[in-house]
Order: C-alpha cells, then structure tokens, then sequence
C-alpha cells in the first residue's frame, strides 16, 4: 500500500513538471512529436538538461527509476552491482502486450534457439563501457524517454515489434570517476583549449572500472564482476542485435562498422557481416539526414571476441560499434572544429534509432539468422576432424574449476570423465579430466576458446590476436578426434562448493603444498595472523596414516614448537576453512626421505609490504592487473604510490616494490640512488616489461635488451611501396601473442609447477637478450615458442632462446624481472604465480646478478 502511494505521489509531481517541455529536447528530436505529459523528461527528474552537466551515475539511475515508475512500457532490473557497489541495471522498453509476456517469450528464446517470423527481436544498446566515454550514457536517457514518451507511429512500430534491452552506463564505476573529474574542474565560461585540464585524463582515468581494467575487453576471460553481470543477462535475453556505444579521439567525427573488411574473425557466419552492413545504411541515412560527417570499414576491426561488439557475432547476434570523437569536457577545439558535448550525444541518439528501426525492418532476417547459426551447427562439426576437446588438471582444483566455471558462464558445457583415457602424451584421469564435444550451441564459442590459431588473412589487430584460454590457465587440453573412446559422465558440470576436513588437535607439525592458486592467499592470511612458517626448499617424504607422502619444494611447513601464541591451532583451523587448502598433519620431525623438519633448507618467510609505483607513466592498465591479482584474489594490501612522491617516501617501511610496466619519465632526480641503497638494505623488487629499461639503465638490474634499430634491421624494406608502411609496421609489433617458455622448476621463484613448459603471455617488443651468466634465467623462451596469435617469423626468432624471467641479488635484496606481464587482464592464472612467488620466496635464492 505504502508502496502504491509514493508510486502516486511520484506520478503526480511527474506530470505536473512535464507540462513544460524542455528546449533541448527539440535539438536531439525535432518540434514535430508529441509526448504523452505524464512520462517523466529528463530535465524534470535531473533538473538540468542533457548535455547540460555530466550526468552522475546516481542521477543517470534516479531517472531510469522514474521512467518505469511512470509506464507500463519500461522495466528497471537490477542486475549486480560493481566493487564500488554501484547499481548494475538494465532497462526493458517494449509494447505492454511484449513486457506483460517478456518472460515466456525469452524463454522460448533459450529453449528452441529459433524464433518465430512474427515474434519480436531483441535489440540490447550498451552504453559508455569505458567510464570517460560519456556521451552514450547521456544519450541513453534520450533514447528511453524517446521510446516510452513518443507518441508516434514509428515508435509504436519499434515497441510492438522490438524487446530494446539499455543498460544505460555499462561501467559506473569509471563513470563516477570520469564525471567527478570534470565536473568539478568545468569553468563557468566553457574553456574549448584542448590543454585545460577538463580535457586531460587524469590517472588512470575513468576509462576503466574499479581496478583499472578495461571492460570492453573483458566479455571473453570475464575477470570482473561487471562481466560477470552482464553476460548472464546477455544469455537471459539473448539479443539479435547489441549495439555498443563508445568515444574516440576528439579530431575523428564519427564511425559505425563494418570495420576493416580483412579484419573479421574467420569463425564469425558472413551473414553477420552482411547484416552489420545493412543496418550501415541505416545509420548512413540517419547521419545524412543531419548532415554529419562519418566513417566505416576503416581503423576497427572486428576479430576479438573479447569485445562488446564482437563477442554478440558468435552468440547468433549481430554486434555493432559505434565511436563518436569525443568532447570530453563540454566543448573543444578539434581538426573539425568546435566539438560540443550535446553534439557528440545526438550522434549517438540518432544511431540508437537507426539500429532499432533496421532491426524492426529486418526482423525477419534476424531471425531466420539466428535459426541458420545453430541449424548449421550439425554440418559444421560433422565438417571437422575432431569432435571435441579433453582438458585436464591433477594438481591445482581451483584452477580447475575457475576454468570449468568460465566455461559454465559462457553456457559451454563440460563432461567429467568417468574413467581415465589414455592420450599419446598423457593420462586424462576421471576427477580432474573432462570432456567438451563440439556439438552444441556454442561450437563456435568453444573454438575460439580453445583452438590455437597461428595463421591470419590480416596481421594488423586491434587488440590482441591469440587468447586461447587452456593456455592462460596453463590446463592441458588436446582434441579428440573422437568421442567413442571417451567415456564421460551424461550430466555436465555443475559448481560445488569445496569441502576440506579440519584438523580436530594440534599436530607436531602442518604442511600445506604450493600447487593451489590460492595457496599464497593463505601464507598471507598465516603470516599476518601471527602464525610462523617455513617453506622447504627441498623435497621430503612423510608418513601419513599407513603411506608415505611426498612433499615438493616450495611445501609450506607450520611447526607447533615455533608458534608463540597459544590459541595458534584455532587461529590456523579459522583460516583454513576461509580458505579451503587441505592442511596434513606430520606426526615427528623425522622424515623418511629428504630433509627433517628442523633443516636450515626450511626458511623462514616473513609478511610482505608491498608498494606499486603508479601515476602519470605508468601503464594504468598493468597497475589494476596486478591490483586486482594481489588484493582482490590474494587479499594482500598494496599501497599505490604515485612516481613524484616517492622521493618523500621512507622505503624502508617495505618489503617489496612493484613497478609494472611504464615510461618512468617522471620518476623524481634521486630516486634510482634511493632505490638502489633500499635493494642492497634487504628490499626486493617485481618488475615488468618496460620497467626494466628504467631498472638497466638505472644499473640497477643487469640484463641487456634487442634494440628498436635490431628489430627495424630484422625486415628487408628495400622494395617496399608507400602502401605497405601500416603493415611493416604490425609486423614490428607482438600485440598480444601466447609463447612456450621453459620454466627451472629448481628455482624457488617455480614452486608449485610441476610441469617446465609454460605458456607466457607476450604484447611488447621487450626482449630480455638471454644472460651469459648461469643461474640467473628462471624461464627462458623455446626454440620454437609460438603457441597461438600471431607474430612475424623475424620477431619469433627473436624471441627464441631469449630469457622471459631472470632474477637476481642486488646487495641484500633482490630483482625480479619479466619481459610479460604475468597476471595479464586478471585470468592469466598460468603465470600469475610467479609474481606471488616473487613476493613470498625472494628471499628463497641467492645469485649474484654481477658477471
């Protein structure tokens, strides 16, 4: 009852403040429709005009909020929420008859895969995944008052015969972040100098969600929370069409796809192509209607299906781009002149409906689409020469089933074994292998998931060319060319929850193996819990119950008689049950084999204080990488200190420093001197890609690296034309390639691989020249390293042989270095490991970095 008064309540104030219309609604609309007065504007609920400000996230939700509080049309569901716990929504415009039945019609959606000639098609409009892009969450504003306001013939024709999906800010997080910005720096007179500081992107931008990861490439490996949202909806609702809504440069005008022609991802059916083109013609004549400039087929591509605009092409939709130059403030000067924030929104208006009424032109051949993509299933995989894949991990479950879940989430289905099958190469055993046949919906999803593709038609990406994730979660995985002698359980896959037995007393001792992602997680819950542990540095063999047991090195050894507080056995069995890794009791410090319990091969580890350079340099992207590694998955505090302060920074509070990669330009006079007597005072230091530059140049770390003028000497130019100057250029460039690396699994910075070979994630031309002095390569790239992506042949010489990870002393303390970087958009769990090695056992070794 309650409820139904403020809804009237709201209705009424509504109504009253709609008797007015707003000016700025004939800018992006016309003088020529009429709205029904009791639709809230935007103006009425923002008491500002689109355009006007930049919308806050809050008030961008008090609106939508207030449209579905007003109409039978609109749908407001609550979807997640981000780290900053920010509403995730989507909003659901349609005809009442479509929203009074929405549920049914999505169902028979995801039961069938087929659609009817005269249901209506689902178009999802995505806007503003990166924060700073803001001028489509602005229009999606517009585009929903539009659609539940108008009172239209053509707007009827779009509610009756189209289900629009909005989500209104697909990252709110960096929306915030970006919108507090300029708000705050904006003039009262607008300032159109592109070097004012509204302009400027500070660091890291709202481009970026909460640990400066970028979205938009995050629809595939869904590290973030926000993805994880969003896609479950995405199969919910099952689009016929997204359209993805961004900003680019302020000197470009406006671009819709198709993108580079060459540039499609083999896998994606031509009849998308063909669509995408035909719902071009649309956005075309909306453009030209307006007389704004415009672009296609040139700059993008549509290859990854990491991406919002691609991943829908291999989910029997059709993804569209869309990237308007952008304002970033409220007005600036661009090559095409003066560049206003509310012009940049109507570019994006006038697309949304240009999309919408293609997709409500064309429904029919969305759907006889839709029902070709999986109709074509059967012939396609009959079409192979495998019939599926068998993966397997017998030592680390929560890698396992990280993967396993990834899979789930993506609606790809996997098959435990229920009995082992023996591989040329290997053993697949039943409880860590499993089975995934091709045939099934998502045959193309799974493909691109696991094949590894080293060929391509064009060798210019936008963004990285191989993601063959069994490889990121270092997870064996081969195909099967046939499933007769697989035998596999008939019910797929399915998350439990973890279940491990407690200890009930204490023991003389506890051991807990390395193999787990989630073992450093718990040595730092340990360690900052008061609890004193060892790692063995060699391996030993124990009695446990009526067998012997063997524990590797890198083993974590918890003794009784070191534990200084009493309660030290509840405090180790509350952790353990935070943190499920199976504890084993060891009854004497006597081992069988290997060293005792009470050998100087056990050392003592210590909690780890870790500060990460950040600010103006450094690559923002990398910082959240590892942020989010360290404080999200291994919940370890980092302290992010930006570059210009650290001269007034007491190191020694520290035992680690994180430098990703970054230019380092700014790094204050003094500070390598300051660095280098904090090294040889005991501290340690993880450092990647370009970072290493700054370190050798500095004398600080000793390795030597292939020159920018070696890789231009490896490519003869001499009869090159004009024309080839963009693709001499990707050849140059590793943008985004999986390497084979050989691991020394002796060295502490190993522990918990059990298997040398090692794929390694490589986007950059830092090449670490392999070091003459031994013992100081902890993995060094094959002879023939490449795995999937692609790479010239000059640059995968290069690359082979060469060292991917060295280390050594520097004093006291220590220097690791990696040409990658190792915990690459948070699911490159293979090599992520490494870095926490880095953390925990650098003091674990000791090689003198000098030759």
């Amino acid at each position: 009852m309650l409820f139904k008064l403020m809804k009237a309540l709201i209705l009424c104030s509504i109504s009253i403040t709609a008797l007015v219309q707003a000016e700025p609604l004939d800018y992006y609309f016309g003088n020529q429709t009429k709205y029904r007065l009791d639709i809230p504007t935007p103006e009425s609920i923002l008491k500002f005009n689109v355009g006007d400000r930049h919308v806050r996230h809050d008030q961008l939700m008090q609106y939508f909020d207030a449209l579905a509080a007003s109409s039978d049309n609109v749908n407001v569901t609550d979807i997640g929420f981000t780290n900053e716990h920010r509403r995730q929504v989507v909003a659901t415009i349609s005809s009442k008859a479509n929203i009074e039945n929405l549920d049914k019609i999505l169902a028979d959606r995801r039961a069938t895969g087929k659609q009817d000639p005269d249901a209506p098609v689902v178009v999802w409009l995505g806007y503003s995944i990166h924060g700073n892009e803001i001028s489509g969450a602005n229009a999606s504003m517009l585009v929903a008052y539009q659609l539940a306001a108008a009172i239209s013939s053509e707007i009827d024709a779009i509610l009756n015969n189209v289900i629009v999906v909005i989500e209104p800010s697909l990252n709110p997080d960096g929306m915030d972040l970006f919108t507090t910005w300029v708000n705050s720096n904006r003039n009262q007179s607008f300032n159109t100098d592109p070097n004012h500081r509204t302009h400027i992107r500070q660091w890291p931008s709202g481009r970026t969600n909460h640990f400066m990861f970028d979205l938009n490439r995050d629809w595939l490996p869904l590290s973030q929370v926000e993805s994880q949202n969003r896609v479950k909806n995405f199969h919910y609702y099952k689009p016929n069409v997204l359209a993805d809504f961004h900003e680019m440069g302020k000197d470009g005008n406006y671009f819709f796809q198709p993108g580079v022609p060459s540039r499609n991802n083999p896998i994606t059916p031509v009849k998308t192509i063909e669509l995408t083109q035909l719902f071009a013609n649309y956005h075309a004549k909306a453009l030209d209607s307006d007389n704004r400039l415009y672009y296609s087929e040139e700059g993008f591509d549509d290859f990854y299906y990491g991406k919002g605009s691609t991943y829908p092409d291999i989910n029997a939709a059709v993804g569209i781009l869309f990237e308007q130059a952008s304002s970033r403030g409220f007005v600036t000067d661009s090559a095409n002149g003066e560049l206003t924030f509310g012009f940049g929104i109507k570019n994006h208006v006038l697309t949304s409906f240009s999309t919408l009424t293609a997709a409500k032109e064309n429904k029919v051949q969305l759907h006889e689409h839709r029902n070709e993509f999986y109709q074509s299933i059967d012939k396609l995989v009959a079409d192979e020469d495998y019939a599926g894949y068998l993966f397997n991990e017998e030592h680390d479950s929560y890698r396992l089933n990280t993967f396993l879940d990834l899979l789930n989430q993506h609606q790809i289905q996997a098959y435990p074994l229920t009995k082992t099958y023996q591989g040329d190469l290997r053993n697949y055993n039943q409880g860590t292998s499993y089975y995934v046949p091709l045939k099934q919906n998502q045959y193309r999803l799974i493909k691109t998931i696991f094949e590894r593709v080293t060929s391509f038609k064009d060798n210019t990406f936008y963004d990285v060319s191989g993601w063959t994730l069994p490889l990121a979660y270092n997870i064996n995985a081969v195909q099967v060319e046939s499933s007769r002698s697989v035998k596999f359980s008939s019910s797929p896959w399915q998350p439990v929850d973890s279940k491990i037995v407690s200890p009930t007393a204490p023991a003389y001792a506890y051991a807990f193996k390395w193999d787990n992602y989630l073992a450093p997680k718990m040595l730092n819950k340990l360690l900052n819990s008061g609890i004193k542990a060892k790692v063995a540095t060699k391996a030993f063999s124990a009695e446990i119950g009526q067998k012997v047991e063997t524990f590797n090195a890198g083993t974590i050894v918890i003794s009784q008689g070191l534990q200084q507080s009493d309660n030290w056995f509840d405090t180790l069995t509350s952790i353990q049950k935070q943190i499920p890794i199976e504890l084993t009791a060891i009854s004497t410090g006597l081992t069988i084999k290997g060293i005792d319990l009470g050998s100087p091969s056990l050392k003592s580890l210590a909690p780890v204080k870790v500060l990460m350079m950040g600010g103006q340099g450094v690559t923002p992207n990398e910082a959240g990488h590892m942020l989010y590694y360290l404080d999200n998955t291994l919940n370890i505090p980092v302290s992010i200190i930006e570059t210009s302060r650290l001269a007034k920074i007491d190191l020694s509070a520290y035992s680690h420093i994180i430098m990703v990669d970054g230019e380092y330009k700014t790094m204050p006079e003094g500070t390598s001197k300051k660095l280098k007597a904090w090294l040889e005072q005991g501290g340690s230091i993880y450092a990647q890609k370009r970072a290493l530059k700054y370190l050798a140049a500095k004398n600080l770390l000793n390795a030597s690296f292939t020159s920018k003028s070696e890789i231009n000497r490896l490519f003869d130019t001499h009869d090159l034309s004009y024309a080839d100057k963009s693709s001499l250029a990707a050849q140059k460039l590793i943008a985004g390639t999986i390497f084979s690396a050989k691991l020394d699994l002796s060295h502490p910075l190993a522990y918990g691989y059990s298997e040398d070979s090692l794929p390694v994630f490589k986007n950059s031309t830092v090449i670490i020249e392999q070091p003459s002095k031994p013992f100081v390569t902890v993995a060094r790239f094959t002879n023939s390293p490449l795995l999937s992506g692609y790479a010239a042949p000059e640059m995968i010489d290069k690359v082979s042989g060469n060292a991917a990870i060295v280390a050594h002393n520097v004093g006291r303390g220590r220097i690791i270095a990696s040409s990658s970087n190792l915990v690459f958009r948070g699911y490159w769990q293979g090599t992520a490991k490494i870095v926490a090695n880095a953390l925990f056992f650098s003091k674990a070794f000791s090689v003198n970095g000098k030759e």
